[in-house]
């Protein structure tokens, strides 16, 4: 599974690198710290998973999906950020997130995800 990371923090990039490389399977083909980097990888790399931040210099998490949705629906999109009220996480969805999570208390389910995602494909098809 390709993966694609964007975060303008460091150590979330890092903290996110580290926390993937546990998986065999999964292949981080790139990690940008903003939106307009973000998108064009987007477009370009077409990873099966991008962790996005919702708030990046250039666009934001939000502008990102906006404009990669438009080109790709394919790609699942993880929106990680510390704005976690119903309010963001209703716009996120809005614009096309699959999922979303709190950096503050959800970090960690990003692993428990990507694992159910390598052992089940979208049609349920088992593939350990």
């Amino acid at each position: 599974m390709k993966v694609l990371i964007a975060d303008d923090s460091d150590l979330i990039r890092e903290r996110l690198q580290q926390m993937l490389s546990q998986f065999a399977q999964v292949e981080i083909v790139g990690a940008f710290n903003n939106g307009i980097q973000t998108l064009e990888a987007l477009l370009c790399l077409k990873p099966d998973l991008a962790i996005v931040d919702y708030k990046m210099p250039g666009l934001s998490g939000l502008e990102v999906l906006k404009g990669i949705r438009k080109e790709d629906t394919s790609i699942k999109i993880i929106i990680l950020t510390f704005y976690s009220s119903n309010y963001y996480r209703l716009l996120a969805m809005q614009y096309g997130a699959d999922y979303f999570f709190s950096k503050a208390d959800e970090f960690e389910k990003i692993a428990h995800l990507l694992e159910a995602m390598l052992v089940t494909d979208s049609k349920g098809i088992n593939r350990s």
